[in-house]
């Protein structure tokens, strides 16, 4: 079973109360850990403008790079370092979509599934998502992206604001599973046609809605919280494998629960 990964490679700054580190991030390549570990059969698409970006993915041989102008830069500063829940995050709102003509050159023949990471409404035009969804396969997607826009512009980067998005709907339609946080529940809800809705809350645990259905995971106790950034990208791609394994949500969410508190440890 062979999982496509598109989604944009960042450049980001971390900020830990009175400590700053550099380091590359986004949805697929923290995804991209959790499946070279645990999922061999995937390939990682992202676009940037810097295709030494990538050197850090655990295997480069799986990873495709769409080459932009400009790439999408992030910073995630924790002022409290003993309550990493509390993010503040801004970034440059990079306009790099993500094209169907970018897509069919480099697709594999076989594909089993899509695992769709927008970190803003640039990234995937609906006429993208539409052409993904003409293959009729499973279509796991974080819509996080979706809901982000730029507020006051601070030393050079927006401000990262949420509200719906008009074409929400539309996107949604047809997909199998989609992947948020409770913040962002709080704003459009959980009432879309969908197989599955994953809604996470950090040290709260998370909680799995169905048709008929909410499962309630709890959170693995982190004894060395390091640093939470990509933990919720950890949580979703845990929760993909486990699920396409052994097709049991309980279970899914206590593995994808356990895999993010490793993360979270840095000894994932």
């Amino acid at each position: 079973m062979v999982l496509v990964v598109i989604g944009p490679v960042t450049s980001d700054l971390i900020v830990i109360g009175e400590d700053k580190f550099h380091k590359i991030g986004g949805a697929t390549y923290y995804q991209s850990l959790v499946f070279e570990k645990y999922f061999k059969d995937y390939l990682a698409i992202v676009n940037c403008a810097d295709e030494d970006l990538v050197n850090d993915f655990p295997a480069k041989d799986k990873v495709k790079v769409i080459l932009k102008d400009d790439t999408h830069f992030f910073i995630n500063d924790y002022p409290n370092p003993d309550n990493l829940d509390v993010r503040r995050q801004s970034s440059n709102f990079a306009n790099i979509p993500i094209l169907k003509d970018d897509l069919e050159e480099i697709l594999p023949s076989q594909i089993d599934g899509f695992v769709i990471n927008p970190l803003n409404r640039y990234d995937f035009p609906i006429e993208t998502i539409d052409y993904l969804k003409s293959f009729d396969v499973p279509i796991f997607m974080s819509i996080q992206g979706f809901l982000r826009v730029p507020e006051g512009k601070v030393n050079g980067n927006y401000e990262i604001g949420l509200s719906y998005f008009d074409d929400l709907d539309a996107i949604l339609e047809g997909v199998t599973s989609i992947f948020l946080d409770e913040t962002e529940a709080n704003i459009i809800g959980t009432d879309f046609d969908v197989d599955e809705i994953v809604v996470t809350d950090g040290s709260h645990g998370s909680r799995i809605v169905t048709d008929d259905d909410e499962i309630k995971i709890e959170a693995v106790k982190c004894e060395n919280v390091v640093d939470t950034t990509g933990c919720g990208d950890t949580y979703m791609a845990a929760y993909i494998v486990q699920r396409l394994i052994s097709k049991s949500i309980k279970q899914s969410g206590d593995f994808a629960s356990l895999i993010a508190s490793r993360k979270i440890s840095n000894i994932f």
